[in-house]
């Protein structure tokens, strides 16, 4: 049997370390396109997801979240009255400034009447309304329309603006199902410089009855009641409120009486078109007002 000269051995070496090398190139790329895959559909891959939609939504729709500045006196029992300012926040859903808030953070007055019954007695009164921008200005405003039942107020500029102002579209909505990620936007108080921030949150159950509502899951983030909640897919889903329920005798002050819904957009577009204009410095005071949107009564199970 005749040996390969140097030369043949030389050329076959080559040709198999060429092989080798076309080899680990299409291994490395098919290796990536499946690490690629594997990241898409990790959680770490559906984490980043989440993160930049929400970054999205942020970059598009931080300045419709603003800062509400209230000023509530308090009259007790026996008739001693406490005057309190306090930040909470709105979400304007109209460029002329129509801005919607969460009642009970408004006055929540209501809300303790339906847990306690008879046994609240305080009377609150909000004699002051500004909306803070985040250029430091100060907008004077009135609230023009308060709905019990759904836990709305809504608040409009005494004047007419120069300009009109950031605001959602809450005809661009956008249902939720339960573990669906929303985000959701804020004002942070004073201590943060009143900054705009952004929290995830989990549906954790959709109510269909009396009306359908979504339930955010408990863990703590910077929501806070009044901030808007949207899908991934950059709509409005709804808006933080409160929701609560009567029920008397020993029950009267349970905690489960109480919980923090997302109201649907369409049920807050209903009550925003029924927000009359505002009086300004000259009119007289708004009278409170129920929107047509009222709630069902509850069913015998619900106590």
């Amino acid at each position: 049997m005749r040996k390969p000269d140097a030369e043949t051995l030389k050329t076959e070496t080559l040709k198999s370390v060429s092989a080798f090398q076309d080899f680990s190139i299409s291994a490395f790329s098919f290796s990536a396109v499946v690490a690629a895959l594997w990241l898409s559909l990790s959680p770490a891959g559906r984490a980043d997801e989440v993160s930049d939609k929400g970054r999205e939504v942020f970059k598009k729709h931080q300045r419709a979240v603003v800062t509400v500045q209230l000023v509530q006196k308090v009259t007790g029992r026996g008739g001693e009255a406490q005057e309190n300012k306090s930040d909470v926040t709105g979400t304007v859903v109209d460029p002329s400034g129509l801005t919607v808030l969460a009642l009970s953070m408004t006055d929540p007055t209501e809300m303790y009447r339906r847990m306690l019954g008879d046994r609240y007695k305080a009377e609150l009164e909000v004699s002051d309304v500004k909306i803070l921008l985040d250029d430091g200005a100060e907008i004077a405003a009135e609230i023009v329309l308060r709905d019990k039942d759904l836990d709305l107020a809504f608040i409009r500029p005494k004047a007419k603006l120069a300009a009109p102002m950031a605001a959602l579209d809450l005809s661009k909505a956008s249902p939720a199902q339960v573990l669906d990620n929303v985000v959701t936007l804020n004002r942070l108080g004073r201590a943060a410089g009143r900054a705009y921030s952004v929290s995830v949150e989990r549906i954790s159950a959709v109510v269909q009855r009396p009306r359908t509502f979504y339930i955010p899951d408990s863990t703590m983030t910077g929501t806070a009641l009044g901030s808007p909640a949207f899908a991934l897919d950059g709509n409005v889903v709804g808006v933080l409120v409160m929701r609560t329920i009567s029920s008397g005798g020993m029950n009267a002050s349970r905690s489960d009486n109480a919980t923090s819904i997302i109201l649907p957009a369409e049920d807050v577009l209903k009550a925003a078109r029924q927000a009359p204009e505002a009086k300004g410095d000259d009119g007289k005071k708004t009278e409170e007002k129920k929107s047509a949107t009222t709630e069902p009564k509850p069913n015998k199970e619900e106590k």
